[in-house]
C-alpha cells in the first residue's frame, strides 16, 4: 500500500471519508452542465465553484477530495473546438483547483479548529487529492459507463491510446494519487493497470468499478476478475465500487475481499436511476441520507476503509459519514 494512503488511514483511524458528489452540487449553486463535458464545462466557465464545492467537502469532513476531471478528456476538449494544448492545461487546472481549495481549508483551520459556531468542521489533518479519470463511455457522452458496451472495434490499445496522456498529465499535475471511476468492465482496467505500469506512474491510484446486479460490475464481466487486475498491478493502493446503489455494496464487498488485500474504497450513489436517454436522474428513486449512512458502520465492518459518495450524494451526506464514522472510532477506542 501507498505510504500515503497509509498514513492517512492511520490517522483517520482506519477509515478515511471521500467526497460526494460533484455535478448535483456545481448545479446547486448555478452552473449549467447540460453540455458534453459535464461538470469538466467548469474548469472554463466558472473554477470559483468547483473549488467552492471543494471546500464544501472539507468542510463537511472529507479527506479525499476528488478534481472536476471524470470528464475532462484532450479528446473531448478538442471537439469543443479547444487546442490539445488548452485541453491539457484545464486537466492541470483541475488539480490545482482542488490544491487552492485545500489551503483556503487549511488557512480556515488556522483560524478556529474544531467545529465552528457555524456548524464547519475545522481540524487540521492530512487531506489528499485523487484526480478523477473517468471512463472512455465517460467521454462518449452516452451512458456507456453505465452498460460497459463499447462495441467490438475498442480494443485495449484503442483504450491506452485514448487515456494515455491524460493520465501521464494527471499524474505529474501535483494530486495525490488518481481515481479510476466508475469502471465498467474488465477490458479498461486491464488497459488502465497496463499503463500505469508502462508509463512509469509516480503517484498511486485506486480502481473504483460500477454494478447493477450487486455481483458482476455494468458490462457483465465479473467483479472478483476486474478486482483481480487491481490486485496484482503494483501501482494500485485500493479497489472498489462507485456510483452504485447503496443496497448492492454489502455483496460487492464480500465478493472484492476474496480476491484482494488491498484496502476497499466504496462511494455509492444515492440510488436514484440514471436515464441515459434524457441524461437526467429520475426523482425519488434513490435512499434518504439517513438511510445511505446508516450503511456505512456495516460496510466498515466488512472492510471498507475510504467511504463517500458519488452522484446525487451532497456535503450534507459526507458530514454525516464523517459523524458515524467519527463516533465508532471514540467507541472502539472507548473500549480500549
Amino acid at each position: 500500500m501507498s505510504s500515503l494512503v497509509a498514513d492517512l488511514l492511520r490517522h483517520c483511524g482506519g477509515t478515511a471519508v471521500i467526497d460526494g458528489g460533484l455535478a448535483t452540487e456545481l448545479e446547486r449553486h448555478g452552473a449549467d452542465l447540460n453540455d458534453p463535458l459535464w461538470s469538466a464545462k467548469c474548469l472554463f466557465s466558472s473554477p470559483h465553484l468547483i473549488r467552492q464545492v471543494h471546500l464544501d467537502y472539507l468542510e463537511n469532513g472529507a479527506d479525499i477530495i476528488t478534481t472536476a476531471s471524470y470528464q475532462a478528456t484532450i479528446q473531448g476538449f478538442k471537439a469543443k473546438g479547444y487546442t490539445d494544448e488548452e485541453g491539457e492545461a484545464m486537466l492541470r487546472r483541475s488539480v490545482e483547483i482542488a490544491r487552492e481549495a485545500r489551503e483556503l481549508y487549511y488557512k480556515g483551520c488556522e483560524c478556529c479548529s474544531g467545529d465552528g459556531a457555524d456548524g464547519r468542521i475545522l481540524k487540521q489533518r492530512p487531506i489528499l487529492i485523487a484526480a478523477s479519470v473517468g471512463s472512455y463511455g465517460a467521454y462518449l457522452a452516452d451512458g456507456s459507463e453505465y452498460s460497459g458496451d463499447y462495441g467490438d472495434a475498442i480494443t485495449i490499445e484503442t483504450l491506452k491510446d485514448f487515456h494515455r496522456r491524460r493520465v501521464q498529465i494527471l499524474a505529474d499535475s501535483g494530486a495525490d494519487l488518481l481515481a479510476f471511476e466508475t469502471v465498467p468492465n474488465k477490458l479498461e482496467a486491464e488497459a488502465y493497470a497496463q499503463l500505469l505500469e508502462e508509463e512509469d506512474i509516480k503517484i498511486p491510484a485506486w480502481f473504483a468499478f460500477n454494478s447493477k446486479d450487486g455481483v458482476n460490475v455494468v458490462s457483465g464481466d465479473s467483479l472478483m476478475d476486474c478486482g483481480s487486475i487491481a490486485e496484482s498491478c503494483n501501482k494500485v493502493v485500493a479497489v472498489g465500487i462507485n456510483c452504485t446503489p447503496p443496497r448492492f455494496i454489502h455483496d460487492l464487498i464480500v465478493l472484492l475481499k476474496k480476491v484482494t488485500t488491498k484496502p476497499i474504497v466504496i462511494y455509492p450513489n444515492s440510488g436514484e436511476t440514471y436515464d441515459a436517454e434524457v441524461k437526467q436522474w429520475v426523482q425519488n428513486t434513490g435512499v434518504t441520507d439517513e438511510d445511505f449512512v446508516s450503511y456505512v458502520t456495516k460496510w466498515r465492518e466488512l472492510g471498507a476503509s475510504l467511504v463517500g459518495g458519488c452522484c446525487r450524494t451532497t456535503p450534507a451526506t459526507i458530514r454525516k459519514i464523517y459523524r458515524v464514522l467519527s463516533s465508532s472510532e471514540s467507541a472502539i477506542h472507548g473500549k480500549e
